[in-house]
Parts: structure tokens; sequence; C-alpha cells
């Protein structure tokens, strides 16, 4: 039986005009107020209109497949290519049986497991077998911190905020956070969340701005924000961090500064390959991957159902 890797994402609108649909999916059909589409929208238009995701997602398939020399797909699950456009392709391209991978190395049931539930349904015929999270990977904590070395300022890592209580993926960031601190032999870093819904309710915090305004008054001047719950430049990251927080520090008297993504790093690139090498055909439950440090063999699988960079192009 013909084998190939699934990566699935997120989704972005990779046009201004094309906010309000993309809302219309993250919100499975329900009414988007005025207020929030007016909110996203602003962001969009700041960071030129559109996000990359969909571009570095792309990137990152395509060097994962040259790096195994198996097909690689990527499906969306808020925009195009839809996992079920890409299931589709799956099929097409005569692929009976896929190693998933979401591009979002902690696990949440609003996050992974939407992108699980989506995925199992347009599965029809094809056999997929899961990594359901990846947070202490070593060639992804490596990956990470080849882009945060050699940057100044006390170090804030921080994931995207998700409701309480998450606890599972709590855990999951934090020790990512950890497992990077503790290869650089970073001292006094720290960790919050970021980029809360708009929809009201309580998320996992503290969140940066809460520590931002204590770095202040504790006379801090440089900061280095460095996201550990994203794999790629999206809104998340060109407006919340580059523009939002970085204007709020600045209000403080602090420098901001954040490492570069790593989109097509190559040493993300291998991490993902060792995350699909670890995936078994075999039926069995693994291990929480946060329960035995070290063994990296056994992190984050579960069973299912059924190059460098490349040079930043305009939207």
């Amino acid at each position: 039986m013909n084998t190939g890797v699934l990566l699935l994402a997120h989704g972005a609108p990779e046009r201004i005009e094309d906010v309000p649909q993309y809302l219309s999916f993250v919100r499975g059909g329900q009414p988007v107020s005025a207020r929030v589409l007016d909110e996203v929208t602003k962001r969009y238009a700041a960071i030129g209109g559109c996000g990359p995701l969909t571009r570095w997602t792309r990137v990152q398939a395509e060097s994962l497949q040259k790096f195994l020399g198996i097909p690689v797909f990527f499906g969306m699950r808020n925009w195009h290519p839809f996992i079920q456009e890409t299931m589709d392709q799956v099929r097409a391209a005569g692929v009976g049986r896929l190693a998933c991978v979401c591009l979002a190395p902690q696990f949440s049931e609003m996050s992974v497991g939407l992108y699980m539930k989506h995925a199992n349904a347009a599965a029809a015929g094809v056999e997929l077998k899961w990594a359901t999270s990846y947070p202490v990977e070593p060639l992804l904590i490596e990956a990470f911190a080849e882009r945060l070395q050699g940057l100044r300022g006390k170090v804030l890592f921080t994931a995207h905020s998700l409701p309480v209580p998450n606890e599972q993926y709590d855990a999951q960031a934090r020790a990512t956070a950890a497992a990077v601190a503790a290869r650089l032999g970073l001292t006094g870093w720290e960790f919050a969340y970021q980029s809360q819904g708009l929809s009201g309710g309580t998320w996992l915090g503290p969140t940066v701005e809460q520590c931002l305004d204590r770095y202040a008054a504790e006379g801090v001047r440089e900061v280095v924000i460095a996201p550990v719950g994203f794999v790629s430049d999206h809104v998340e990251i060109l407006y919340d961090i580059d523009v939002l927080f970085r204007a709020y520090a600045a209000d403080r008297g602090i420098v901001l500064t954040r490492p570069e993504s790593l989109n097509g790093s190559p040493t993300f690139t291998a991490a993902l390959a060792e995350v699909v090498g670890r995936i078994p055909w075999s039926a069995r439950v693994p291990p929480d991957p946060l329960s035995a440090p070290g063994k990296a063999a056994d992190q984050g699988v579960d069973r299912g159902q059924g190059g460098p960079p490349q040079p930043q192009e305009p939207c």
C-alpha cells in the first residue's frame, strides 16, 4: 500500500477580501460580529493584507517530501486547501495510508483534536495514523534554539492562549519552553500566553502584557519574545508580536525583539521527519509524551482511524 504524509495547519486568508469568509469558517458558520470582523481585518491590513501561513506550510511540506522521498500533502482546517480537498488529492494519487502530523507541537482538543476530527471524517478509503503531539522532540527543541541563540534580552517564551483549563496543552507548552531554555542554558526566562480570543471568557495566562508591565516596573529594558507554540509566520507572529507587543513594550521603555520563525528551517524539517518516523502502523496506545523525559521515541504517538528557507515573496 502506498504511504504518504499529511501535514495539517489552521489556515489563513490569502487576500484581505477573504477575511469575512475565513472568519465564517473559523466560527463554524456562526455569525461574526462587526467588532470582530473589523479588528481582524485591521490586523491583516497591518501585515500587508494577507497571511503567509499557506506559503510557509507549502515550503515545509515540499522540504519534508524531499527529505523523506515519499509524497507529502498538506491541508488546512479553515482555508484552502481544505482537508477534504487534500484528501481528494491523496486518493487521486493512489496513496492508501497517511502518517498525519499537525503543525502545532502541543496537543489540545481545540486545535489538534479538531484537525483529527476533520481528517478522519474525510478519510474514506485512506488509513490514518497520528502523531498527536511532539512538544519535546529533540530536533524541534534544537530548531527553536538555533533561532533564539545570540539574541539579547530577557527571554519570554509564548504560546497561543486557549480557554481554561486545557491542562494538557498548558503542560506541553511549558515543557517546550523549558526544554529550549535548558538547551541554551538560559536563566531568568519566563513563559506567557499570547493572542487571547476576542470572544471573552477566561483564557490561559499570564498574558504577555502583564509580563511587560512587570518588567517595566522592574527596570527591564530588553525583552525577547520567543514563540514556541508556532512553527511559521502568520498573523499571531507578524501582528501580535511585531506590531502590538512591540508598540506596547516601547511605550514602557522596553526594546522588544523576537527570533525568526522556524518557517523553512532545515532542522525543523528533520524534526518532522523524526516525528513521522516514529508513527507505528501497529495498533498501540502510547504513554503521555511528558511522562517519560528523554524517551523521544514515544513522544505523542496515538492511534488514528481508518530545505532551507525560501525567499520572502509578496502575498
